[in-house]
């Protein structure tokens, strides 16, 4: 068990806190929600049907788009654009193992390569890949979710003041659904922006989002 926790504990740890904020977010929104219901004269919903409602769905797929999104732009601009001295870009002028492609690889160094590089072709062009399309599909996902909880939400509000609903498509035109996406989504490249300059000037000895302490700070680059 302790071999387990010292080799998986990032995940670990990062999946226990995700878990904790989720039950915050359901606790506390729950309360928001049926504080507002109950001002426009609505009686209170259980917790169970308040964690089915389009209201917390929207709001937590809205949070999960923007995350996704993050990632995906971030994981796909890494691999082309550089920025000198941080941490969280490749080296500007030296070869780096990530950029050598996977068709070169022979010998020994092939035989624990992951099979969609011992098979080549197609499945080798997309597994290059994987990872920004992961977290491509992953943003698409959350976002058509967040806009399901979404006009849910709305056609409940629309309803509550005599108001006809909308359609899904209708709703993904709304200046509210883009309001609470762009949000979100100046937030996330802000704060990928702070990292990537920051970690310039700044340290954090033991961190693999960090340079050496002792590395000057036009050094590029972890290693």
């Amino acid at each position: 068990m302790r071999r387990v926790l010292r080799e998986n504990g990032l995940s670990i740890v990062l999946g226990v806190l995700f878990l904790v904020f989720l039950t915050g977010q359901l606790l506390t929104g729950h309360r928001v929600y049926n504080e507002e219901r109950r001002g426009h004269g609505e009686s209170s919903v259980s917790l169970g049907d308040f964690a089915t409602s389009g209201a917390f769905a929207g709001a937590v797929f809205e949070n999960w788009e923007s995350e996704f999104l993050q990632m995906f732009g971030y994981v796909l601009l890494s691999a082309y654009l550089f920025q000198k001295g941080s941490a969280e870009s490749k080296k500007l002028d030296e070869p780096e193992a990530i950029d050598d492609d996977p068709r070169t690889v022979t010998g020994k160094n092939l035989a624990n390569a992951p099979g969609p590089v011992r098979r080549g072709g197609l499945v080798l062009r997309l597994y290059e890949h994987s990872l920004s399309i992961a977290f491509g599909l992953l943003f698409l996902a959350s976002m058509l979710a967040h806009a399901a909880g979404g006009v849910t939400h709305y056609n409940e509000e629309q309803l509550a003041h005599g108001a006809d609903p909308i359609s899904f498509g209708a709703y993904l035109t709304t200046a509210r659904m883009w309001e609470e996406s762009f949000q979100n989504w100046q937030s996330e490249f802000l704060a990928v922006g702070a990292i990537v300059v920051l970690s310039i000037f700044l340290r954090e000895r033991g961190s693999p989002e960090s340079k050496p302490v002792y590395a000057p700070h036009s050094h590029t680059g972890t290693s």
